[in-house]
């Protein structure tokens, strides 16, 4: 993103996303330390008492001990808490080895379908360094090949990655919404249109529906005058009632000028989650479904209905508070009819597809996936569920279909069986089983019909230009700074 003139306020980031510590480094660590005082895995185990299998899971970077356990690990490895959670590797092999197990269990070593190498102390140092440097190489030249739009594909995992260490629950955007709230009597219930004017009047802003908003923007704030400019046309994907709230939410949320593509997402994001917490207010919506649990019979439909808002709004604010207030993790997908992710969330534990950065959206979905078997269910107006087994675990997931400019999509909402017993829906016999991401799930065409058409078939691909576009340059992508300020201008009279 370029630098442009686009001019607010801007209030400095002062808090950062809390870093969890690193299981890799941290079992490298504990490893090093204890072979340095001559200890073996059984010795250091009676020491702590634990089995020497669940210290050698802990060293290999696959279980996280819990507090009591690393004080225990550091009084019998004679050092203190911070020196064994120290944030450098104890030694240049160690470096070595923790960024091979890294790279091993990343995405992209993943999609290369090769064999993982165990990194123990008879793997040579040249082999370390060859592998740790191939590794880096690969990474640098597949970077070169995604071109511009790998900022946007790492902003967006990195932005996931926050959502799932907060359950994409977050308290800070939820008091402030709540304060909003208070401010004109609000608790529960449909959010009318009537109640969001009475928000925009108490914040200070006075509504403008126009006929010549800027073609490449959903609203337009003025913020000389306090004014938000709305579309006065009908023909829209987006409800009226969240395009006016996010143009908000910017202003409560104090957002500056994005400086960056992450910054902008990050803003988009915070909108959006400002906007559902209006529509679907936190102490309501619980209420709801903690009563909803009781009776075993949550249901996102149901939550569409009694709040009045579409059922991707339900289904996102159902992943805002399904794991902070009822303890159940879940996941999210929103699917084209081409079987392009276009988004998604979980903190579940459900594999979803991804390339070398950690990207989901633009992958295929699995076939045999609830969010791509709706599309064929005759019925439209009924809930479509089914249970998927998958490499990670059952999942039970619940789909609906909608219709928008851009075609069909699915809109798909699941959770590990373990949760099933709290949805309506759950008593449905029908199954399927994914083993994506092995590539004879789905991803090869039957052996009968690739032996008959296989060289005999030639398609016309339906490329859209827009693959081979360079991220739109400015600091809100694709907006037309000129077509926008001429438009206040004019308006301003």
């Amino acid at each position: 993103m370029t630098t442009s003139s686009w001019t607010r306020t801007h209030q400095p980031e002062t808090e950062s996303e809390p870093q969890g510590q690193d299981a890799i480094s941290l079992g490298r660590r504990i490893r090093h330390l204890r072979k340095s005082r001559r200890m073996t895995l059984e010795e250091l185990g009676a020491v702590v008492g634990t089995a020497p299998s669940q210290l050698s899971l802990m060293e290999n970077g696959k279980r996280e001990p819990r507090l009591g356990m690393l004080q225990s690990l550091a009084k019998a490895l004679e050092v203190s808490i911070d020196q064994l959670l120290g944030a450098e590797p104890p030694s240049r092999r160690a470096a070595l080895e923790i960024a091979l197990e890294r790279a091993q269990r990343g995405p992209l070593y993943e999609s290369l379908g090769l064999p993982k190498v165990r990194t123990s102390a008879r793997l040579p140092m040249e082999a370390l360094e060859a592998l740790v440097g191939l590794q880096a190489e690969l990474e640098r030249r597949m970077n070169e090949q995604v071109a511009t739009p790998e900022e946007a594909r790492r902003a967006n995992a990195e932005l996931r990655g926050i959502m799932r260490r907060q359950n994409n629950y977050f308290p800070d955007i939820e008091a402030e919404a709540q304060k909003v709230l208070a401010s004109v009597g609000h608790t529960s219930g449909p959010l009318s249109q009537h109640l969001i004017a009475d928000i925009a009047d108490h914040l200070g802003f006075t509504l403008h529906h126009v006929s010549d908003l800027p073609h490449s923007t959903r609203s337009v704030t003025d913020l000389k005058n306090r004014r938000i400019y709305l579309t006065q046309s009908q023909r829209t994907d987006h409800d009226p009632r969240s395009v006016l709230l996010q143009a908000l939410g910017h202003y409560v949320l104090q957002h500056g000028t994005p400086e960056n593509y992450r910054e902008f997402l990050r803003q988009r994001v915070a909108t959006n989650y400002f906007a559902a917490a209006l529509l679907l207010p936190e102490k309501a919506t619980v209420e709801y479904l903690q009563a909803a649990k009781a009776r075993k019979e949550i249901a996102v439909e149901d939550v569409r209905d009694a709040f009045a808002v579409s059922y991707e709004t339900a289904a996102h604010r159902f992943t805002n508070l399904a794991t902070e207030h009822l303890g159940i993790p879940t996941h999210f997908q929103k699917t084209h009819q081409s079987g392009i992710i276009y988004k998604a969330y979980e903190n579940d534990g459900v594999t979803f597809p991804q390339d070398h950065t950690g990207a989901i959206e633009g992958q295929p979905s699995c076939r045999k996936w609830t969010s791509r078997v709706v599309f064929d269910v005759p019925d439209r107006f009924s809930a479509y569920s089914q249970y998927t087994d998958t490499p990670s675990g059952t999942y039970w997931c619940t789909a609906r279909t909608e219709r928008a400019a851009a075609g069909e999509f699915s809109l798909s909402v699941g959770v590990p069986y373990a949760h099933v017993k709290w949805f309506r829906g759950r008593e449905t016999t029908i199954r399927g089983e994914s083993r994506c991401p092995d590539e004879s799930c789905c991803k090869l065409p039957p052996s009968s019909l690739a032996e008959k058409w296989s060289g005999f078939a030639w398609p016309s691909a339906r490329a859209h230009s827009h693959l081979l576009a360079a991220m739109p340059p400015g600091a809100f992508p694709g907006v037309d700074e000129t077509e926008v300020y001429s438009f206040l201008q004019a308006h301003s009279g």
